[in-house]
């Protein structure tokens, strides 16, 4: 097999739904966005300048926009480019009528001019687009709409494409379920629970930066970043695993058993390709790390069936002989060093709120230990909701709520899931996570496994050009680390069902990765 990876197919074999922008995706509105904002603020400026003997400096079709306000809601979008004035002014009430000097006052006199503009000039759409979806819907894959504009429906019926979208979520919606704006992935979260999809089997399609970090930010199976501005480094630097400058790029498989994503079932074999892998690795130190469910162990029905086998344990061992080796996990510090059992290596509990080393180091996330209240809340509150229902298992970790539903029946999942969103956002300072069959509810910081690897890299004074830093792991949460490495590692995905990855490499399973580990293990020792 060759070590190249393929072009990017969606299937029905691996996704469910996909879910798309509207403003620059499907329909060439963000152009009418952008003048409406510009006719806004290019006004408001001109008069403040005047009025204050400032120096007046008109709003950036290009820059201001894309950087302050495209893909949020338009009263965000307002406050965002006033900060970056430094200008200040009194947010107001949405009833605000559009000549009132306040955030909400500047916003609605931004819709009303949009619509004045819509109404004159029309809705395009981008025909590779709607040809996309209709692809899409041929092949079962669920489609849905989002935008941040209350405009969205207007739009939708101008352009004529509304029966396209099984689903829409819209800047109305948002305001009536109290959804946080982009880059928060709420308004994406809130339409794959309308449609019934785990967010993992999902696609997010977005052209702006903000729209790539709320799908990053919800864990979806795939971020696809549309480049329509020469923006597509920033597209993928803030978290799309798939740039295109058109959505003609993009593929739709007509057959269940064509895998699909930039990396899948073809995605190059790490061993396979270990002699390639190993030429990377010439004249460097080796740092290796490992997640544990579903890669060191098989998945199971329950967390606490995840037994190591003795064999996979004495390949680890020996692998540490020969180079540094980690353990990142979700599952609590305590329960992993316990369950791995070996005192050579290094382990990062708790998606790397809680990490220790074999010479007594542990360093604890005091970020983690703030939320610590809030969990115990959301916990109690999870518990009383979900007891009626068979099947689900609530996992309190030290800095985490895991929602574990591969024994609950598939009629209830639904539920589960609307329990899960409703705590979440009761509980604000707490952000919702998505992995197999599990949800997840952690502290809204920050911080996952990539930043732990790197904290790790660091800590042990290994951050340096001279060390290749290889991370094995199968789940969405692992993606994390996989972007983490892009430039100066190797990612290695385990798969058991195809999905889009930022890994380099692919295992097929647990005893794929036991095998590589003992040919890459005897490989280091050839060489002394």
């Amino acid at each position: 097999m060759s070590c190249k990876s393929p072009a990017f197919t969606l299937s029905r074999r691996a996704f469910d739904a996909v879910i798309f922008d509207l403003d620059g995706v499907v329909t060439q509105t963000a152009a009418v966005h952008a003048a409406a904002w510009k006719q806004l603020f290019d006004a408001y400026l001109k008069q403040r300048a005047a009025r204050t003997r400032e120096t007046y400096d008109p709003f950036d079709i290009d820059a201001d926009y894309r950087q302050y306000v495209d893909g949020k809601p338009r009263y965000e979008g307002i406050k965002s480019f006033l900060e970056s004035r430094s200008i200040t002014l009194p947010y107001g009430d949405p009833d605000d009528p559009p000549d009132r000097e306040t955030v909400c006052g500047l916003g609605n006199r931004k819709n009303q001019a949009f619509r004045e503009r819509l109404q004159s000039q029309g809705v395009a759409v981008y025909p590779s687009s709607v040809q996309l979806i209709e692809q899409l819907r041929a092949q079962g894959i669920k489609t849905a709409i989002v935008s941040s504009s209350k405009n969205c429906a207007a739009v939708l019926e101008t352009a004529g494409i509304a029966s396209l979208f099984a689903v829409k979520v819209d800047g109305v919606d948002a305001v009536q379920l109290n959804l946080k704006g982009k880059p928060d992935p709420d308004i994406f979260l809130e339409t794959a629970r309308q449609l019934g999809v785990d967010p993992a089997r999902a696609v997010v399609v977005e052209d702006a930066i903000a729209g790539v970090q709320a799908g990053r930010r919800g864990r979806f199976g795939c971020v696809i970043g549309v480049a329509r501005n020469d923006n597509a480094t920033a597209l993928k630097e803030n978290g799309a695993d798939v740039v295109v400058t058109d959505l003609a790029e993009l593929a739709v498989s007509e057959s269940d058993s064509t895998s699909s994503g930039t990396a899948n079932q073809e995605l190059p074999s790490a061993l396979e390709c270990l002699e390639q892998l190993v030429q990377q690795a010439r004249g460097k130190r080796l740092a290796v790390f490992l997640d544990y469910d579903g890669t060191l162990t098989p998945i199971v029905e329950r967390p606490e069936l995840a037994v190591l086998a003795e064999e996979m344990r004495d390949t680890v061992r020996r692998l540490a002989k020969r180079c540094t080796v980690a353990v990142v996990s979700g599952r609590d510090l305590p329960d992993v060093q316990r369950l791995v059992g070996i005192e050579q290596i290094f382990y990062a509990g708790s998606h790397g709120f809680d990490i220790a080393g074999p010479k007594g180091q542990h360093q604890e996330s005091q970020q983690g230990t703030e939320f610590l209240p809030d969990l115990d809340k959301a916990e109690q509150a999870l518990n009383e909701r979900l007891a009626g229902i068979a099947g689900v298992l609530i996992e309190r970790k030290k800095f985490s709520i895991a929602i574990h539903y591969r024994q609950v029946a598939k009629e209830d999942v639904a539920t589960v899931e609307r329990v899960v969103d409703e705590v979440q956002r009761e509980h604000a300072r707490l952000k919702k996570s998505t992995g197999k069959k599990i949800y997840e509810l952690q502290p809204n910081i920050d911080w996952h496994k990539g930043r732990a690897v790197r904290w790790l890299l660091k800590a042990l004074q290994l951050d340096r050009p001279e060390v290749l830093p290889v991370f094995i792991g199968d789940d969405v949460t692992d993606e994390d680390a996989f972007r983490a490495l892009e430039d100066d590692g190797i990612g290695i995905v385990v798969l058991d069902s195809p999905r889009p990855s930022a890994a380099r490499y692919r295992l097929q399973d647990p005893a794929e990765v036991q095998r590589f580990l003992e040919e890459l293990s005897a490989r280091l020792e050839e060489k002394g």
